[in-house]
């Protein structure tokens, strides 16, 4: 989210800004530590109502709505399956067939990422479940 990289990009303006307005260096302190502490309240705030728009996203009883996640990960599925099997078992036939047109190539850098990152979550839930946090 934009807000936990805003806090944290804001945290060493604010300081410096307290450290000249605020002389005393136990009160410019305690005023960093407040501004801080509310900082992180709002960047915890802001995950949590993500939190919840994702799990209502999840429930909700529209493909459209719920089913997003889910056709992310079938297009990373069928973009590898095309990189790895599809491609050369498509480009040896070709071959096999007398036509050297080349297929084209997917990039992979980006299904990568996302890939990663969809089961990078996938990884997060499982943990979760064996440690018996979610049903």
């Amino acid at each position: 989210m934009a807000i936990p990289a805003l806090a944290a990009a804001l945290a060493p303006a604010i300081g410096t800004l307290i450290d000249r307005l605020i002389p005393d260096v136990h009160e410019a302190g305690k005023a960093k530590a407040e501004i801080e502490a509310k900082l992180i309240e709002a960047s915890l705030a802001a995950n949590q109502a993500q939190t919840e728009i994702n799990l209502q996203e999840a429930q909700h009883r529209s493909i459209f709505i719920a089913g997003w996640r889910p056709a992310v990960g079938w297009s990373c599925a069928l973009g590898f399956a095309w990189v790895y099997i599809g491609h050369p078992v498509a480009s040896w036939v070709l071959a096999l067939s007398g036509n050297a047109t080349p297929l084209p190539a997917i990039d992979t850098a980006p299904l990568t990422e996302m890939l990663l990152a969809m089961l990078g979550m996938a990884g997060l839930r499982s943990f979760e479940k064996m440690k018996g946090l979610t049903k």
